[in-house]
């Protein structure tokens, strides 16, 4: 309902529907605690949520941040799936190189790039560079305004 609203917007329906709401089940967390086993499954989850209390609420402190980590998850997802299939990765400096591809690649897909044409001009570009210059590596960032256009996704927009 909120997601089209302003990011103080968001923050103020959150504190006026979201605070009470979580506020009622730390009240019942709380309660409960002296009334279940502490090894039982439901104190085990009960414990488990008091201990991660600050992160379940965290969500409340900006409106800028999403109420879930959907899309983080969405965005290893091939990942994860994929990584039984390759051998490279079951070492230390595999799973390292995998891992910064990776992050590469999703930082790409989340700035609205290409993949596969920004990756071919970084691997054009970077062995040309002074990769001590910060500013002459800035202008390759997935963010940066200077790419070539064939790197952007097309939209019909």
């Amino acid at each position: 309902e909120i997601k089209p609203l302003s990011f103080e917007e968001r923050y103020q329906v959150r504190l006026e529907k979201s605070r009470p709401i979580l506020d009622a089940f730390s009240a019942w967390l709380r309660q409960q605690t002296p009334k279940v086993l502490p090894k039982s499954a439901l104190g085990q989850a009960i414990k488990y949520c008091r201990n991660q209390w600050g992160k379940l609420e965290v969500y409340l402190e900006d409106g800028r941040l999403e109420i879930d980590n959907n899309r983080s998850e969405r965005s290893i997802k091939p990942f994860v799936i994929g990584r039984k299939n390759w051998i490279f990765a079951n070492s230390p400096k595999g799973a390292k190189a995998s891992a910064l591809t990776y992050s590469i690649i999703e930082t790409a897909k989340e700035n609205g790039l290409n993949p596969y044409h920004y990756l071919k001009v970084l691997f054009e570009e970077l062995p040309n560079l002074d990769t001590t210059n910060e500013k002459t590596i800035d202008q390759l960032l997935p963010w940066s305004e200077t790419l070539p256009e064939h790197c952007y996704v097309k939209t019909d927009n």
